[in-house]
């Protein structure tokens, strides 16, 4: 007869001492800098700038807009590490509400280049579809 295993969830006041101490922090430093578009035509993002201040992020995307780019403005992001026992930091996600339509971006890296995804939906009443896109990005 099979022995059931149970996964069991502990939250960090359930844990012994010695499994709160080997607590990792996820260092956002791999995703730092100034982000560019590699598609000069892009009609999507042409930039995201990422910040940090010890573990928290900062993210500051830039829309192709015209005569010059839209500053969407500095939001808070957070930090994501490959796994649980990981510190570098190698996807971030961040969240922008405006007037017309929330943003969830969301990227990742891959190699020496920043896959930046962003997933909008419309709230002003305008009837457009809620819209995925991808950019490729490199420092």
């Amino acid at each position: 007869m099979a022995t059931k295993v149970e996964n069991e969830f502990k939250a960090p006041s359930q844990m012994s001492e010695s499994a709160a101490a080997a607590h990792v922090v996820v260092s956002p430093a791999a995703l730092v800098g100034t982000w560019v578009n590699v598609n000069k035509a892009t009609r999507d993002l042409i930039k995201v700038v990422i910040s940090a201040s010890g573990t928290a992020l900062s993210v500051e995307a830039y829309g192709a807009c015209s005569p010059t780019p839209c500053d969407w403005g500095k939001v808070s992001g957070l930090a994501y590490a490959a796994n649980v026992s990981s510190s570098a930091a190698v996807a971030f996600s961040a969240h922008y509400t405006f007037s017309f339509a929330q943003v969830i971006l969301t990227a990742h890296l891959q190699g020496s280049e920043l896959i930046v995804e962003s997933f909008t939906q419309f709230t002003d009443g305008s009837g457009r579809s809620n819209m995925y896109n991808s950019d490729k990005m490199k420092k």
